[in-house]
């Protein structure tokens, strides 16, 4: 008895020194540097809070045309999931990650869309690797002496020519080259559009292709790009990071050399940048100044930490005034802290330096991580005026610290300009602005149109459209809050008139499909101006409202007839583009209209035959009037012809 206990407790130490064993080559294995590296680039998911990327999926076998906001319909309304993010490499994609709150949701994800069928195709779905931290990635290569072609060729430059290279990339190109580039661009990418057409519609293939012979290789006229008047020190809206400068090593306010993808979060100094004004150089350095003397740091996109992280500036081109928003993470700061910080700020740009920048307005904004459908936080008033004014087409316009304006005003008299001119507006003609902001484009068409009904998504913006409305004393127009697909089709409903014409001016992304179904299905629509100041994006729109009737777009389609490119952004890539599209007629239309011009003509021939016949008569009549009267010349009186009667008077 007492061998066999000795014979077990020696089997049990041996399988707790195997085990003991197991457990040392398992820690050694984790701590080598291979796995610490590893560990250390995917630390970024323990370290507390929300990231989209630790519950992800990727999501394959997209169809060719299909929009973000579809997508996100198409999960959250109709499926009931909760898609926290949506991550699509780029537009027209047919892969792309979702990303959701945990676990469990994921789980649900993958079950409801794998398989899926969408748009005649069907979804793969499959959980998806986090990816590992950039920064981390970035500083494992530099050890290592791995360097791509980019990184090295940024080596060589100093980093005010890659600040510029990254903010400004046309910055050391003769502006007239810049916009021949844009122009050529602009062409390339609406004749892929107009490939499109002709695909989609067969029976007008000989009509396209017969256009192109006219247009230059375009079924439709593309006008010269228009310049903008201002190139340097345009921008009336910056937003600018708060970080570290890598030369200085000390806090600035600036831009970002890089994302945070490319493994980039060091700030540079915008002193050297063209496309900026001197006004709003100086008021970056009088709120520069004050973080620098602050003791809290810039927050850092690398852990969480830190508070400072964005100035935006804007400014009236027209007065000369600035408005500056202060945005910072609050941290675990106090509310008698952060009231005793506000206080700070006032005075700070309360001196006489602020004052020289005409910095009129202060705001101050908490940005805190919001999960979704909250709603962000909104800025607070500190100082000073709660607006700035600034003008286009000689019309006043107001500006909160949200709303939308074109950051460029002096391009926006071009562009807003070159949008009347193509619309053909009338006196009788109602104008429909969809995503109108703050209604600068409606109360520009004001006084050439009857009347203007406006549509968007943000209520003060609306709010700001009523009393820009009121400030120049325009009385036709009317505004109206709420999401474009939801509320066009009770707007359009309250348009009277035969002249209907919309203008559309979404944000980058473009028009949700069901507004572009709406404006598709109401016939009293007969032009349609797009402006996009992201044509590539707004592409699939275009085609959209060119596509052949359906039981979806029941309407008749609308033709592309003249595209007028505006260079609203000097020394970028970017450009803006207005498009006038026609409602295409159909054969009764058509029909119609070959009838009223052949009445017209008879009534045309039949006024000519009418005044020929009045002539002749005039003719006689005069004639007969002349061999009438007689004059005596010996007496001088007057002898009156025969078939007068002798009771009439004699003279």
């Amino acid at each position: 008895m007492q061998l066999q206990q000795k014979q077990n407790y020696i089997v049990l130490c041996k399988l707790a020194m195997s085990e003991l064993v197991t457990d040392v080559e398992k820690q050694i294995k984790s701590e080598s540097p291979e796995n610490i590296n590893v560990n250390e680039e995917y630390a970024y998911l323990d370290r507390g809070g929300f990231s989209s990327e630790k519950f992800k999926i990727e999501l394959r076998g997209l169809p060719k045309f299909y929009g973000i906001a579809e997508l996100k319909k198409l999960m959250n309304n109709k499926l009931g999931l909760n898609t926290s993010k949506i991550k699509r490499p780029k537009n027209g994609s047919h892969w792309l990650y979702a990303c959701f709150q945990n676990d469990e949701e994921r789980i649900k994800a993958i079950a409801a869309l794998n398989g899926y069928s969408w748009k005649g195709k069907t979804l793969i779905a499959e959980e998806a690797k986090p990816a590992p931290d950039p920064l981390v990635r970035k500083r494992k290569q530099e050890e290592e002496g791995i360097q791509n072609k980019k990184k090295k060729e940024d080596n060589d430059k100093s980093q005010e020519e890659r600040l510029k290279d990254a903010v400004t990339p046309y910055w050391n190109m003769p502006y007239e080259e810049q916009t021949k580039l844009k122009e050529r661009e602009v062409k390339n990418l609406l004749m892929k559009f107009d490939n499109e057409v002709w695909k989609i519609h067969k029976e007008k293939r000989t009509e396209i292709e017969a256009n192109r012979k006219v247009y230059d290789g375009l079924s439709f006229e593309l006008k010269p790009i228009q310049k903008s008047p201002v190139t340097e020190g345009y921008r009336n809206k910056c937003e600018f990071t708060v970080g570290i400068d890598e030369e200085t090593s000390k806090p600035t306010v600036g831009f970002r050399l890089g994302s945070y993808v490319t493994g980039t979060v060091a700030v540079a100094p915008i002193s050297s940048l063209n496309h900026i004004s001197e006004k709003m150089k100086k008021a970056v350095l009088v709120f520069q100044n004050f973080v620098r003397q602050s003791s809290m740091e810039p927050f850092s996109p690398a852990d969480y930490s830190g508070y400072w992280r964005y100035l935006t500036v804007r400014e009236s081109k027209h007065t000369g005034d600035l408005m500056l928003i202060i945005s910072m993470h609050p941290q675990d700061l106090t509310t008698e802290k952060l009231e005793e910080l506000k206080k700070n700020l006032i005075e700070h740009f309360s001196t006489e330096e602020s004052v020289a920048c005409c910095i009129k307005s202060l705001y101050f904004e908490l940005l805190t991580k919001k999960r979704v459908g909250e709603d962000g936080s909104k800025p607070t008033h500190l100082t000073g005026s709660t607006h700035i004014i600034d003008t286009i087409l000689g019309r006043q316009f107001r500006i909160s610290p949200e709303a939308f304006f074109q950051i460029n005003t002096a391009g926006a008299d071009i562009l807003y300009q070159s949008a009347i001119d193509m619309s053909r507006v009338q006196r009788d003609t109602t104008i429909v602005d969809i995503c109108c902001g703050t209604g600068t484009i409606g109360l520009c068409f004001a006084k050439h149109c009857d009347k203007v009904v406006g549509l968007e998504l943000i209520a003060e913006a609306v709010k700001d459209a009523k009393a820009n409305a009121e400030l120049n004393q325009i009385e036709n127009c009317e505004f109206f809050a709420g999401k474009a697909e939801d509320i066009l089709p009770s707007v359009l409903a309250r348009v009277t008139g035969d002249d209907v014409v919309a203008i559309v001016d979404p944000p980058r992304a473009g028009l949700h499909m069901r507004a572009v179904t709406q404006l598709r299905n109401t016939k009293k629509v007969k032009r349609l101006i797009y402006i996009s100041c992201s044509p590539a994006s707004a592409v699939k729109n275009f085609v959209d409202l060119s596509r052949p009737s359906s039981k979806t777009l029941r309407g008749a389609p609308f033709v592309p007839v003249r595209a007028v490119p505006v260079d609203m952004f000097p020394h970028t890539k970017h450009v803006e583009l207005a498009i006038l599209f026609e409602r295409e007629q159909s054969k009764e239309q058509v029909d119609q209209t070959e009838e009223q011009v052949d009445q017209t003509e008879e009534q045309v021939d039949q006024t000519g035959e009418q005044v020929d016949q009045t002539k002749e008569q005039v003719s006689e009549d005069v004639n007969g009037d002349k061999q009438a009267i007689e004059v005596d010349s010996n007496n001088g009186e007057m002898a009156l012809d025969s078939d007068i009667s002798t009771n009439d008077v004699q003279i």
